[in-house]
């Protein structure tokens, strides 16, 4: 059973049809969208400031979301996929979204609608990625546009896998 605990008088709002893993930690003032999936090991800290997620939103094992007290919340859009082990820290990612495995967003960064961070990028404080590009790099810089190919192929092949995926565990 995931442990989902109050904290700060702030309750997780969790819609019945999200999948939350046996080991996945929801905490404080996170309210999650439809569909969404929180996989093992992932944890979502609403404890210093909220943290408000969309529909079709799914963290990955290992995962960690988290916000800075009294400055910056975390605000995830629609069909966002938030890869393996990665790190997204008081930022705010609109629709359509890949983060890739390992990367790190660090406080105060925006994501542009139908974008792309690549595996194991960095994104500085206050680093803003415009819609539809693809960062990558320690420190993350753009490298490209991103095709709507890649927008269909990955972006809404991965977040609708996870929708998939999550119904395998829900019986």
């Amino acid at each position: 059973m995931p442990l989902i605990k109050s904290v700060r008088g702030y309750t997780p709002q969790i819609p019945d049809d999200c999948y939350l893993a046996e080991n996945a930690t929801i905490v404080g003032e996170v309210t999650m969208g439809n569909h969404c999936s929180v996989w093992f090991n992932a944890v979502i800290r609403g404890d210093v400031n909220f943290i408000k997620m969309g529909d079709k939103v799914n963290v990955q094992d290992n995962a960690v979301i988290h916000g800075t007290y009294e400055k910056s919340p975390t605000t995830i859009g629609n069909n966002v996929s938030i890869g393996h082990n990665a790190i997204v820290h008081g930022c705010t990612i609109h629709d359509n979204v890949l983060i890739g495995m390992g990367s790190i967003l660090m406080d105060d960064c925006v994501i542009g609608s139908n974008s792309i961070i690549a595996a194991g990028a960095v994104l500085t404080k206050n680093t803003i990625v415009e819609s539809g590009s693809i960062y990558a790099g320690v420190p993350a810089k753009k490298v490209k546009d991103i095709s709507q190919e890649l927008i269909s192929g990955e972006i809404d092949r991965i977040a609708n896998n996870y929708v998939k995926y999550s119904s395998w565990f829900q019986d």
